[in-house]
Formats: structure tokens, sequence, C-alpha cells
């Protein structure tokens, strides 16, 4: 097989809890696991997704990440949290937590938790809709391992480290902003990989400060130290790579030092030349908005926020202005019907989790 094939969802959820629960995640975790990564196929975001299972797969078998999550509470005072997440699952750690800032929000207005020692989560905009859906704007941030370069820097320091907001609104959909502060991350790299197509120029550097766009090179490269992902705004301070790299530094330390959290080179997964948990943190806001304004006067003052921005001028050559969380409220139903594009080479991750696993049923299943 050369051409992408589109297995349905169904499918493709039931294969993720089988393969968590076979490496020893609880059924019902292995549910919030899989609920987590078919979101991300389901809006689109391929580099989160399925192509993402053989990751925690390899994670899980090297025992650099424990398939039985146990949440060790550090602090739990009124509004916020302090949790230990013990290199369990990230989803799982993750779900909890919002689900907590959620209860702290309904009773003090605003809820807070924040994780050390997780593991990587998934989609960040998956947790705040879970708060969007509760009449709140739910706020998540995660540091992750070094690979990004600060302005005018070469050496991997900071995570992607990504920001994920929403905000109910009067829409179809509800405001979603769920993304890097560097202008690509690894996933994406991985998906150009397996398409054995390049990067777009300017996403990474080399050791020497220079381009490099070869995403089979960049990866050994990432692993080697020897290249980096640049900040939103890029190379330079005239477009804006100082920002980019200013809320990384924001992430970076309210993922680790609300929780007395590893950060940077000590998220690296490696220690004394041993692969080790990468110690991730995590943290998680939610904000009841019926304590400022009711919730209907505020979905419709965010909708036409949105609406206003999505009916401005548009440029010559364009025929629409997209909206924060638009496109990937698009892809849902489009998925959902038509199923998940899985291309030969995930395809063949797959089979080698599957072989080991020694599931049978999966192919047996998606032939036409």
């Amino acid at each position: 097989m050369t051409e992408d094939k589109k297995i349905s969802v169904k499918i493709i959820h039931k294969l993720m809890e089988k393969v968590f629960v076979q490496l020893g995640v609880l059924p019902e975790e292995a549910r919030i696991c899989a609920d987590v990564l078919i979101e991300s196929d389901l809006r689109g975001i391929k580099s989160h997704g399925i192509g993402r299972l053989k990751m925690y797969y390899d994670r899980i078998k090297a025992g650099i990440q424990q398939a039985t999550t146990k949440i060790d509470v550090i602090k739990d005072h009124k509004a916020i949290a302090v949790w230990d997440g013990n290199h369990g699952m990230g989803q799982v750690i993750a779900y909890r937590a919002m689900k907590e800032a959620i209860k702290k929000a309904k009773e003090f207005g605003m809820g807070s938790v924040a994780v050390r020692n997780s593991t990587h989560f998934g989609i960040a905009g998956y947790y705040p809709l879970m708060a969007a859906k509760e009449k709140m704007i739910g706020l998540t941030v995660t540091n992750a391992r070094p690979s990004v370069a600060p302005t005018f820097g070469i050496e991997p320091m900071l995570g992607t480290n990504p920001i994920a907001f929403s905000a109910p609104s009067d829409l179809e959909f509800d405001f979603l902003f769920d993304a890097a502060t560097s202008i690509s991350q690894r996933g994406k790299v991985e998906v150009y990989d397996r398409m054995k197509k390049d990067i777009p120029a300017g996403w990474v550097i080399d050791e020497k400060a220079e381009i490099a766009t070869d995403p089979t090179l960049i990866l050994k490269k990432l692993l080697e130290k020897k290249a980096s992902f640049l900040p939103i705004g890029g190379l330079q301070e005239e477009t804006g790579g100082h920002k980019g790299y200013g809320l990384s530094t924001i992430v970076e330390i309210l993922s680790a030092a609300l929780q007395n959290g590893s950060y940077m080179h000590a998220l690296s997964g490696i220690e004394n030349g041993k692969r080790v948990p990468y110690k991730l943190g995590h943290f998680f806001m939610a904000i009841n908005i019926d304590n400022f304004i009711e919730i209907k006067e505020f979905r419709k003052i965010v909708g036409d926020i949105m609406r206003q921005l999505q009916n401005s001028e548009k440029a010559p050559d364009k025929e629409w202005i997209y909206l924060a969380g638009e496109k990937e409220f698009n892809s849902y139903e489009k998925v959902k019907k038509e199923g998940i594009p899985i291309n030969p080479a995930l395809l063949k991750n797959i089979k080698i989790m599957l072989d080991e696993l020694r599931i049978t049923d999966f192919f047996a299943s998606i032939k036409e």
C-alpha cells in the first residue's frame, strides 16, 4: 500500500484502548488516553493522535513512563492544589487535574492545579475545552523536553511549551487557542518524515544557526542537541522571535516553579547516559464565568468578538478569515464520517506494536 488508508474512528479508538490495556493501563484510564488521542485525529491534528501511540508504547516498555497512574496530592488549599503524577499516564493526570480545577472553580470562582512529574499528555487543547463545556474559561500550559533555542542562541533549552485557552461562545464552536510557543514541534517533523517530505524552511536551525529542512536528519540532530526549533517569530527580534521566547519562558515558570518541579535540561529524559522519566510539569486553571457575568452575556460578547474578526476586510486573495479552533471544528465531522487517514509508515509502526502484543484482530477489521 502506497497511499493513506482511512480507518473508522471507532476502530482506531478501540485499537488504542486495547494497546493501552495490554500495556497495563487500567481500562477506564485507557479510555481517557484513547479519548484524548482520538480527539486530536478528529480535529485534524495528525501530530498528536494515533501517530503518537507508539511513542507511549515505547516509553512504557522502556520503563520511563508508568502504565499505572498514582497521583500524590502535595498541597490542597481552597482554590489551589499541587500534585505529583509519579510519571504515570499524562492524559489521565491532566484529565483529573482539570476536573479538579473545575470543581474548585465552582466553589471558589477560580481553580488551579499545578502538576509535577507527569508525562506527555496529548493535545493541550483537550483540557481547556473541558472547562468550556462547564461554562468556564479554561487555561492549560505544559513544559516539554528541551528542543527550542532562545533568541540569539543555538542550544535547545526550552520545550515547545504550548499554551491552550478556551472560552465559551454563542457560535457553533467555542474559542480555542492551542499552540506551541515555538514555530513548530517534533510531532509535525515526524509527520513530514513519514511522508518523506522536507519541512518548511524557518522551523529549525542546526548547530551553526543555519536553516535545516531534512526531517530525518533533524530528528537525529534533535536527539544529539545539534538542532533546535525556533520560537514564534523566528530567528530575529525584528520578526518578534523574542516574543515567542518570552511566552515559552512564562510556560516554563508556570510548569515548574509553582510545583517545585523540573525544568529545561532536567526534562531531557537522559541522566548519566541512561533513559529516565521526562518529569514534565503542567498548570491548569478554570475560571467560573458566572462569578463575573451571566454566562449568556459572556457567550454573546465572545461570539461578537469572533464574528467581527471574521467579518473584517479580507486580503484580496483570501475568501475566509478563520477563528482559533474553527479549522479543527470543521475537521471533526468530516473525519468522523470518512475515517482517520493512516499512511503506510504509520501502519507499519502499528503492526510492530500489535505483533509484539499479539493483537491479531485489527488488520482483519480494516480489510476492504
